[in-house]
């Protein structure tokens, strides 16, 4: 059985695989050694690797490495994709791992990856599996926030759970109104007007969106797209399984 782990900056989400198998997932706004001793002793975890971009305890990876075979994800960890970013050292992991758990999922296709968190984040692999880099663009409370910080008069509109609006009218009669067809349709536009562009020099492109504000581009893009959620942790798993195979 696998441990993957995935150390985020607000949340820390970890998921169980037999093998290639789904079995469980879950998050916490940090897992604690305590919490993951229990996950390797539930299900007689194996083999592991981690995922961090937050600051953690050391004892966590001390007892990966004690329980588990452990694979530290980096910039030089082998993969079953070529990696022909320009500065692989400074590529954020998230990203490159949805691009594995993207080709995993639709091998021999391109594929464009669209992670709508925090910031929008677009990465393309093609056909043959080379990775080559994408585009990052601010997220939904990102727009609305960035009016408010950098206007004298323009309110902080709060998080909303944006999956749920059905609607987001075109034209806004309110000034809070307003800001929200700016931040939420402009978005809508950019990703579609991404995924057109992708389509010209890519006809055969598969779009895959994933991240905590991947239902509300589900309800308002016209395109096609498929949601896979665990994209992130899907990568990782690929990533362990090349590596346990391979090295």
């Amino acid at each position: 059985m696998r441990l993957i782990l995935d150390l985020g900056n607000t949340r820390h989400k970890f998921a169980v695989y037999n093998g290639q198998e789904f079995v469980s997932t879950g998050s916490e706004p940090h897992l604690t050694t305590g919490h993951v001793a229990h996950v390797i002793d539930t299900y007689a975890i194996t083999e592991s690797i981690v995922s961090s971009v937050d600051h953690h305890d050391d004892d966590l990876e001390a007892l990966l490495e004690a329980e588990t075979r452990l694979i530290r994800f980096n910039h030089q960890t082998p993969l079953p994709i070529m990696n022909l970013y320009g500065t692989p050292n400074t590529l954020g992991k998230d990203r490159l791992a949805g691009v594995v758990g993207a080709r995993v999922a639709f091998p021999e296709l391109p594929v464009l990856v669209i992670d709508a968190g925090t910031c929008i984040k677009y990465d393309f692999v093609d056909a043959q599996g080379g990775y080559y880099g994408g585009a990052i663009a601010p997220g939904l409370y990102m727009r609305l926030k960035a009016m408010h910080n950098f206007t004298a008069r323009l309110p902080l509109i709060e998080p909303e759970n944006y999956t749920v609006l059905a609607e987001v009218p075109i034209t806004g009669n309110s000034t809070t109104d307003s800001m929200r067809s700016g931040a939420l349709n402009g978005a809508v536009f950019e990703v579609e007007g991404a995924i057109a562009a992708y389509k010209q020099l890519h006809p055969s492109l598969t779009v895959i969106i994933t991240g905590g504000d991947a239902g509300f581009f589900e309800l308002h893009v016209k395109s096609r797209i498929f949601a896979r959620p665990n994209l992130v942790l899907e990568g990782l798993n690929a990533i362990l399984n090349y590596n346990l195979t391979n090295h």
